[in-house]
Parts: C-alpha cells; sequence; structure tokens
C-alpha cells in the first residue's frame, strides 16, 4: 500500500529534535531539489488545482513533518510541495464529489506529478484509501489559511517576522562645569531669590514586566470529520507536454511526441492571453498516465505532468 501512495522522499528531521519540534510553525522554504526537480515554495492565494492526489501513513507515523509537528496519519492533514505550512485547503475528489478541508503540514509528494498527499484519515473521508490515488481538486481556502498561519507564527519559524533587536544607546560624555569671572566693567545682578522646588508628582507604578509565554500555540482547532458531497462532473487524465506562447512551438512539440500516442494542441484564454496546451491523451487510469508520463518525460520532455481537466 505504501507503494501505491507514492508518497516519495521523506523531508523530516534527521537525528534527535532541536528544541521547540512537535510544534506547528509557520515556515514557506527556500527552493529545493528532490531526484532532479526544482520545487519553489510561494504564497499563492488563488491556488486552485486539479491532479491526482495520493495518501501516506503508517511508514510516516509519529515522525516530524516538514514545519516541526509530529505526523499523525488519523489527522486530517496533508503535504503539498510549494504551499506555505500551514495552509488550509479544501480538497474534492472528482470520482465520487466527496469534499474535506485538511491542514497542509508537510512537503511532497515527489512521485508520478502527484498534487498532494493526504494523511490516511483524509484519504478515507474522501474514499479513496483503498485504491491509493484519485482524481481531485485542491483549493486554497484563503480566511482559514490566514488565522492559521497567524497562529503557528506566535510558535516561531524562519518566515515568522521576529522582531529586531533594541538599537544600542549612543555613548554618554561627560560634561564640565565651571563658574567664571564677570568680564571687567558688568554689572552684576542680584541673585534672584530662592523658592523651594514642588514636590515631585508620586510615581507611578512600574508596569509589571511582560509575562513569558505559556507554552507552544496549537496550530488552532483541529478541522472536523465533515464531509460535503458536491457535484462534479466527468473528467479525464492527460499528461501535458507543455503550454507555450505561440501555435507554432506547440505544433512542433506534438509533431515530436506523436509516436507515444493521440496528442492534440488547444487553445484557452489564460489571464487575457492565448495559451496553446500540448496534451497526450485522455488516459483511461492513473497507471497509464503514469506510464505515458515516463515516456514523455524519456522523449526529452522533462517538464510534463500529469493533469486532470
Amino acid at each position: 500500500m505504501l507503494s501505491g501512495c507514492g508518497h516519495g522522499p521523506s523531508t523530516h528531521a534527521e537525528g534527535p529534535p532541536a528544541p521547540g519540534h512537535g510544534i506547528g510553525i509557520y515556515k514557506v522554504g527556500q527552493p529545493y531539489q528532490v531526484n532532479g526537480v526544482w520545487y519553489y515554495p510561494s504564497s499563492d492565494i488563488t491556488y486552485d488545482e486539479t491532479g491526482i492526489g495520493s495518501w501516506y501513513g503508517p511508514g510516516f507515523q509519529e515522525r516530524y513533518t516538514a514545519n516541526g509537528e509530529i505526523f499523525d496519519q488519523n489527522e486530517v492533514t496533508a503535504a503539498h510541495k510549494t504551499l506555505p505550512m500551514p495552509s488550509i485547503v479544501q480538497v474534492t475528489n472528482l470520482e465520487n464529489g466527496r469534499s474535506i478541508q485538511v491542514r497542509v503540514n508537510d512537503r511532497g509528494p515527489y512521485v508520478g506529478s502527484r498534487i498532494i498527499d493526504l494523511s490516511r484519515r483524509a484519504a478515507q473521508l474522501l474514499g479513496y484509501d483503498v485504491q491509493g490515488t484519485a482524481k481531485v481538486r485542491v483549493r486554497l481556502l484563503v480566511p482559514e489559511t490566514l488565522q492559521a498561519q497567524s497562529l503557528a507564527k506566535e510558535n516561531g519559524g524562519p518566515e515568522a517576522g521576529e522582531a529586531p533587536p533594541p538599537a544600542v544607546a549612543a555613548p554618554r560624555e561627560t560634561v564640565v562645569a565651571q563658574n567664571l569671572p564677570p568680564p571687567s566693567g558688568a554689572r552684576t545682578a542680584a541673585p534672584p531669590p530662592s523658592k523651594p522646588l514642588p514636590a515631585p508628582p508620586p510615581t507611578a507604578a512600574s508596569p509589571p514586566p511582560p509575562m513569558a509565554p505559556a507554552g507552544p500555540v496549537p496550530p488552532g482547532p483541529p478541522l472536523s470529520n465533515a464531509v460535503t458531497v458536491l457535484p462534479v462532473r466527468p473528467t479525464h487524465i492527460f499528461v501535458q507536454a507543455g503550454a507555450f506562447a505561440s501555435n507554432g512551438n506547440a505544433e512542433r512539440m506534438k509533431a515530436r511526441l506523436t509516436s507515444l500516442g493521440p496528442v492534440s494542441v488547444t487553445a484557452v484564454r489564460v489571464n487575457g492571453l492565448d495559451v496553446y496546451r500540448v496534451r497526450l491523451g485522455p488516459l483511461n487510469s492513473v497507471d497509464d498516465a503514469d506510464s505515458m508520463l515516463a515516456r514523455t518525460v524519456g522523449a526529452g520532455v522533462p517538464e510534463a505532468r500529469i493533469v486532470v481537466d
């Protein structure tokens, strides 16, 4: 079952945990490379993607996630390659319409162009724990994500935004005073009568020192196991070899891949621009898509990926 889930290489901590591990911190992360592929974590409040989802569980139980939590396969969590941690996403199984909210707290998956790796419990709720994979839609939930990230930032992390250290005061110089005689011919005024200084006002009580934090801030209330059933339309699996601004470039890519199977060029509008997509398929199953992806990459198209449409 683990081989079918396809979580890929672990990104969890090695050796004894550092102080504070076991709690969820806010983390985006730097670009990283796995199996020769570069990934670029970033914040994207418009994230909405369809593709193949997988799940992971027993082999990673009680190991550290990428943002310092302890993985529990019975909680509703997920691994994603680039979204900030934590993020709250809505995951919908496009094969049966079942939809849940999931907290992203780990990195992965790195096998077969999967777009998300759910915990075992989340996969059970979506109804694909037995088959191992499913066509899914993953959509970022912005208000829920901002709330979860605000709580996680209180636990620290490389992107939590710590306050700068206080500035060092400039060194003080000693001021020397000296009484000088009046200049020649000057008249000296009588000193003014002295008056007692007013009593100083009562000193306000010093504010109490700031209290030390009571302990790690939890990542927020656990997400419910509520499952919503949404209407879904029939979808198909393709291997997308590329998307081009020029139809000529798309047609040249199509000619390179014709020997692999049915290839099509489709024009779509993206952000007001014409984009020409080169796709192989449709394919009958995830296994067929994995096989076609491997052949396409072997034909010299390393940027190819599996898509659902």
